[in-house]
């Protein structure tokens, strides 16, 4: 069920998110919002599609953009650069977050967040894999990002700049693995599997581990 009051909610945080990270689009810089909905067909989407244009005249320094939720999906693949902020209702958020997971590597690098007024709980976004288990060959980068935007959040809310930084920390060393293209493995004792390393010039220690000491 689609209601007025909790369209409000996520489309304020869609709003106010855009403005936070005040990005923009990658192709053309512009601080934008997505509204995805059906609402050529179904009556819900037409009041989340009202809600978003009456919400929206609050920042009108930000972009009001709207598309149906089929033609999104074409759009997202040929041309993902144009979004910035997508906000949309359950069904389909949870349909097109997995198309987008797609584009950036797969379901092992998307984050899921659930996020209301006072809890939040962070994880992969494609859930349990109790499948591979044990095989040393799943991608820990949903994982750990998980954890990253887990502490963002509980750093804005209780103002603790430490868990600010130690999220700061974990994404760049994310990145740092990705920039050099592959991670660092050191094979470890038999049975023990092997272990993830960012260390450059000789130094062993994780990447992570040395910036998340600096973030303490």
């Amino acid at each position: 069920m689609i209601t007025r009051r909790a369209s409000e909610q996520v489309i304020r945080k869609a709003f106010e998110l855009c403005k936070k990270r005040n990005k923009g689009a990658p192709k053309d810089g512009k601080l934008r919002v997505t509204a995805v909905v059906k609402d050529n067909v179904l009556h819900g989407c037409r009041l989340f599609a009202e809600v978003f244009q009456q919400v929206g005249e609050e920042y009108p320094q930000i972009e009001k953009d709207s598309a149906i939720v089929d033609a999104f999906t074409q759009w997202l693949i040929g041309q993902p650069e144009y979004y910035d902020v997508v906000v949309t209702t359950n069904m389909f958020g949870d349909i097109v977050t997995d198309l987008a997971s797609v584009l950036q590597g797969g379901m092992g690098m998307a984050v899921g967040a659930n996020v209301g007024h006072s809890h939040g709980m962070f994880e992969p976004i494609h859930g349990s894999a109790p499948k591979h288990a044990g095989k040393d060959k799943v991608n820990p980068i949903a994982m750990i990002l998980a954890v990253k935007e887990g502490l963002e959040w509980l750093g804005e809310r209780k103002n603790d700049e430490r868990l600010t930084r130690a999220a700061v920390a974990i994404e760049a060393a994310v990145v740092d693995v990705l920039r050099d293209g592959h991670p660092h493995l050191r094979p470890r004792r038999r049975g023990q599997g092997r272990s993830l390393l960012r260390g450059r010039s000789g130094d062993r220690r994780p990447r992570a581990a040395k910036l998340a000491q600096s973030a303490s």
